[in-house]
């Protein structure tokens, strides 16, 4: 009977066991205590997850000895790509450190510049001593032959390294999650990136179509057939999702107009980077110094009238902005000094819409005011200038001599001016109830639901070119700072394009709390005291507890 009570405790469980291991492998559940929801997955990006059916590895380069900051950016990055692998095994990852085994590390570092992956230089405060040191915050995705790389630290001019590893640890399920979505999901869209009417150099926007390119289809299109063929010039068009005008400079027809205007009617969503004001730095580049800023006349004002909008031949003159790089001396003894610059704004983001949430300042040049007009449409002011401007009307002189002056603050009064407007619903034709420049067939006077983005600077999305070869987008080489620019682009394109929802997870906010390094050095004996001489008293007491009544115990 004793026997046959053990054996039907083991069978019990036995077959207990094996049921927990039933329910562990079939049914899948994790909760998240964090009060802000961080360990949370946006159904965006488990959506994409769970599509993963081939395995994809990541391997993070964030291991090593680095300061705090970065083993919190480290410790949240693992456990961001555990949440990743929990929902998907396919997905696995690595941390690495690049300098485990090589002893020079300028060589690692020019390595990963090579290959485009720029690491970073880094303070360290330790007892008091400040020192330098090499991390390299990126990782790369691998699925079969395609690779991703992925930046995991945020550029935030001005800003400490506890709020750059902040806003980073923000944005890593976004990084990963638009990681796999290029390794995952083929290509489907297609851009049309508008020639014909001036716009700028195929070397000048190299930069941005580059990284376009990841997630989109690319061609170059032109409206110059519209005088023999609209017709046919409008069905052409009609097969791209998105059209990119990047900074025209000559002006439109009416038939070139009216294409446009029933590419959007048909539900075709536009980027438009133009300007009211024709002037260029490179114009002051002459003995004298100065150059003229005059009237641009694109024949778009009717065009964005009709929407909604108006672009004004004005000048934004903005404490807030940019250094302007001159050259002083000759040969070997040549020297490139930043000076301040009033024309290049740098704008500052005046709501939390996922296309701005988080990103650098964006840098424009000799930049125009947009006017809103009111309409059906949704309009969102993306990107507007600092509270201390001053708008300029044109013709006007502009002069490097501008550069010695100090400006007049009590001048600088008009206020934030919108540089970039999202424009979302159903939109008029401009050539409703007008008389249209050519018949084609089943005109539209309503659109569909679309977007429209206008940027009153066509410089926003160009690209230094240096010894004939293009730069990074937003990238200084004089200065060394990286600028917003091509995440804000980016993110701009993928707004309008995105089905999946995945730009929305730009907009989840993540509060991190760092340590306070002045009261950790003023406080750092007492601490060390805590954790190591009092977990000795408590052993201590618990061994003399233990042994006193034990020996009651047994000597009695």
């Amino acid at each position: 009977m004793k026997n046959y009570t053990i054996y039907k405790t083991l069978f019990l469980w036995l077959i207990g066991i094996v049921a927990i291991n039933f329910i562990a492998a079939n049914f899948f559940e994790r909760i998240d205590l964090t009060q802000d929801q961080r360990y949370t997955l946006s159904p965006a990006a488990m959506e994409i997850v769970s599509d993963a059916d081939s395995p994809v590895v990541i391997e993070v380069f964030l291991e090593g000895n680095f300061p705090s900051e970065f083993r919190r950016l480290r410790n949240e990055t693992r456990q961001m790509l555990e949440e990743f692998s929990a929902y998907n095994s396919n997905i696995k990852f690595t941390f690495t450190n690049p300098l485990e085994e090589s002893n020079d590390a300028e060589a690692v570092a020019q390595k990963f510049y090579q290959q485009g992956m720029a690491p970073a230089r880094v303070s360290v405060q330790e007892n008091g001593k400040s020192s330098e040191a090499l991390v390299f915050p990126w990782a790369v995705a691998r699925m079969g032959d395609q690779k991703v790389q992925i930046p995991l630290l945020k550029n935030k001019l001005g800003a400490t390294e506890e709020e750059r590893v902040s806003s980073s640890v923000q944005q890593l399920e976004y990084a990963f999650a638009n990681a796999l979505n290029k390794l995952v999901y083929p290509r489907k869209k297609k851009i049309a990136v508008m020639r014909g009417n001036g716009e700028l150099r195929d070397a000048q926007i190299t930069s941005f179509i580059k990284t376009l390119q990841d997630y989109y289809f690319m061609a170059p299109f032109t409206l110059d057939s519209v005088a023999i063929n609209p017709q046919k010039t409008l069905q052409q068009l009609s097969e791209f999702d998105l059209i990119i005008e990047a900074k025209p400079t000559q002006a439109f027809t009416e038939k070139e107009k009216y294409v446009l205007d029933q590419y959007m009617m048909q539900g075709g969503k536009s980027l438009w980077l133009t300007e009211a004001v024709a002037m260029e730095t490179d114009s002051l580049l002459n003995p004298s110094g100065r150059a003229f800023a005059l009237p641009r006349e694109l024949n778009l004002g009717d065009f964005f009238f009709s929407y909604g909008i108006r672009i004004n031949p004005v000048l934004i003159n903005d404490i807030y902005s940019a250094p302007i790089i001159l050259a002083s001396g000759q040969g070997n003894n040549t020297r490139f000094n930043p000076y301040p610059w009033f024309y290049s704004p740098l704008t500052t983001s005046p709501n939390n819409h996922p296309i701005i949430n988080n990103i650098e300042a964006v840098k424009f040049e000799y930049a125009n005011q947009i006017d809103t007009l009111q309409n059906t449409l949704e309009k969102t002011v993306l990107l507007s200038s600092s509270p201390q401007t001053k708008v300029e009307g044109t013709p006007r002189e502009i002069s490097l001599d501008m550069v010695s002056r100090e400006p007049n603050l009590a001048a600088y009064k008009d206020g934030e001016q919108p540089l970039a407007v999202l424009l979302e619903g159903n939109f008029t034709s401009v050539y409703k109830n007008r008389i249209k420049p050519f018949e084609i067939e089943n005109p539209l006077q309503e659109s569909k639901d679309t977007k429209m983005l206008v940027i009153a600077d066509g410089d926003v999305i160009k690209n230094q070119v240096q010894r004939g070869k293009p730069l990074e987008l937003g990238f200084e080489p004089y200065t060394g700072n990286t600028y917003g620019n091509k995440e804000f682009l980016l993110n701009a394109v993928n707004y309008m394009l995105d089905d999946n929802g995945l730009i929305d997870i730009r907009s989840k906010e993540i509060s991190i709390a760092f340590l306070d390094d002045q009261k950790t050095l003023a406080e750092r004996e007492k601490w060390q005291v805590i954790n190591i001489v009092l977990p000795l008293i408590v052993l201590g007491l618990f061994a003399f507890g233990f042994n006193y009544f034990r020996k009651k115990k047994y000597l009695k």
